[in-house]
């Protein structure tokens, strides 16, 4: 009886160690599944907001890089050649397929850079055709970094604005105005720096 009697309690024992045993290895799982779960949401969420970073630094360094070309027709232009203010302004007409021209373009780039506190504005005129504004005009301004002012000249009607511009340009490329509210001067030439620079000072009192 007394064997019988602690048979049935080791029995019952067991059967709750199997219990606790099937309970303990649940709570285990579930525990391991809650913290799989919740490591999964971080990583998500952390890789969202380093992807949002990044698109929004792209977008942004897009936006201050990606340079503004203004397109004028003459008449639209014409204000840029008769400016009655104190300043000097140098005028330079070009286009990427001149090759006369982007040799003298750092010329212009350097006036803009050394007489800015002189008063002197400096303006390059694109004569790029339209269809290459995109295609090179813009491609060149960014890979040359130009920090001088960049606008577009597209008026057809060549033979009635060139002498509007001066009655001594023939309309070949590069060509220069330099003028203040009191005199003006046009070059059809290449310029060096030292011959460039000559010819604005004479323009600054």
């Amino acid at each position: 009886m007394v064997l019988k009697k602690y048979k049935n309690q080791i029995k019952v024992l067991l059967n709750k160690s199997y219990t606790y045993y099937i309970m303990y290895n649940f709570i285990v799982m579930d525990l391991r599944i809650l913290f799989i779960v919740f490591f999964v949401v971080v990583s998500c969420k952390q890789e969202s907001k380093v992807q949002e970073v990044s698109s929004n630094l792209v977008h942004e360094n897009a936006l201050k890089e990606k340079p503004n070309v203004d397109v004028y027709n003459f008449d639209a232009f014409e204000k840029f050649l008769n400016s009655t203010d104190d300043k000097v302004y140098v005028i330079n007409f070009w286009a990427t397929w001149c090759a006369p021209c982007i040799k003298e373009l750092p010329h212009f780039e350097e006036i803009n850079k050394t007489y800015k506190d002189k008063n002197v504005e400096v303006l390059l005129v694109s004569l790029d055709f339209p269809k290459q504004y995109e295609k090179k005009l813009i491609p060149f301004i960014e890979k040359h970094q130009l920090q001088s002012k960049v606008v577009a000249l597209n008026d057809p009607d060549s033979n009635t604005w060139i002498p509007k511009v001066s009655e001594a340009w023939s309309g070949a490329l590069p060509a220069t105005i330099i003028y203040n509210k009191d005199k003006r001067e046009f070059y059809e030439k290449s310029f060096s720096y030292e011959e460039l620079k000559m010819e604005v000072n004479k323009f600054i009192k």
